[in-house]
């Protein structure tokens, strides 16, 4: 249960590998940046740099000095491993071959 000076929020980031979500509770005027640092998501990936990925907050990118609110979800982007058109075009080829 968190006090009055505490709000909850959730950190998440996901690879093809590994998830990572983690309840926090933090005091209220803590920050994205500051929230990714609590979770330490950092330390799972320690191969990851966090600073060049963007963030948001349910879908909506946002930048890392956003102030969270309570029950906020922080998500953490990671670059994609193949354009999207790309992808969509290999699925199709492949289902033309079999």
């Amino acid at each position: 249960m968190t006090d009055e000076n505490e709000i909850q929020v959730d950190v998440c980031f996901l690879t093809l590998k590994k998830h990572f979500l983690r309840t926090l509770h933090v005091p209220r005027g803590t920050t994205i940046q500051q929230a990714i640092q609590l979770s330490g998501v950092t330390n799972e990936f320690p191969d990851t740099d966090f600073n060049q990925l963007k963030v948001g907050i349910y879908s909506k990118i946002k930048t890392p000095d956003t102030v969270l609110r309570e029950r906020d979800r922080v998500e953490i982007y990671r670059s994609l491993e193949v354009d999207p058109m790309t992808a969509r075009r290999r699925r199709a080829e492949k289902m033309g071959k079999s």
